[in-house]
């Protein structure tokens, strides 16, 4: 249903890698916070990290950053990094590379819990989306001949739906070197690229969505 990976998305076989977690009601329960989305993701990305550094590049105080980190560990997301830091600063790890949320009774079991959450990765797609806008003007001139933002609107069943998001993580996961062996491995020029995908079912109660065999609309933006 959710897969998110280093800062904290992009697709993936739910449990298809040995350092992932499958969310538990425990772990839906500590993520349905968009700042601790944004920690775990930064931790991930860039690295162990202090909660001074990830207050300033989140734009928090520390000690805000360092009670999110502090729940986040409780629940075994983050853990201390003892090879690093003093008995004044403590530095901080990603556990996981990976957080999936796949298991759809835990969903109807914890409604709230896991809308929260699903609210926050929102929320951090967007941000993400928003400062991607913001650099759109002074990236190099082929990143913005590659900048894409589209969407498609089908017609599927669910089992085609999900047949589609399968091949969708299949073909992504040929791309992906978000690992210390991968960027050793990457071409030079490699930049970090954001792909974040959504499978978004619309009811068949909506009055705008097409009958079947109608015309169907296609938003596409690039450069």
């Amino acid at each position: 249903m959710a897969d998110t990976h280093p800062d904290p998305t992009g697709p993936a076989v739910p449990g298809s890698e040995p350092d992932a977690i499958v969310l538990d009601a425990k772990g839906l329960r500590a993520l349905a916070h968009p700042v601790r989305v944004q920690l775990v993701g930064l931790l991930r990305r860039h690295g162990p990290s202090t909660a001074t550094l990830l207050a300033e590049r989140m734009g928090l105080n520390s000690g805000a950053t360092s009670y999110h980190l502090r729940q986040l560990g409780a629940a075994g997301f983050v853990a201390e990094d003892t090879e690093r830091g003093n008995a004044r600063e403590r530095w901080w790890r990603a556990v996981h590379a990976m957080t999936s949320l796949s298991d759809i009774e835990l969903v109807e079991q914890e409604p709230e819990a896991a809308l929260a959450y699903l609210q926050s990765v929102t929320a951090v797609y967007t941000m993400r989306t928003q400062r991607a806008l913001g650099e759109f003007q002074t990236m190099p001139r082929p990143w913005r001949e590659v900048f894409d933002m589209s969407d498609w609107a089908l017609l599927l069943t669910p089992e085609e739906a999900g047949a589609l998001g399968e091949e969708l993580h299949a073909l992504v996961s040929r791309y992906r070197r978000d690992n210390a062996e991968g960027a050793a491995q990457a071409p030079a020029g490699a930049e970090r690229v954001e792909l974040i995908t959504h499978l978004l079912p619309e009811p068949a109660s909506d009055p705008m969505t097409a009958p079947a065999g109608a015309p169907v609309d296609e938003t596409r933006s690039t450069p």
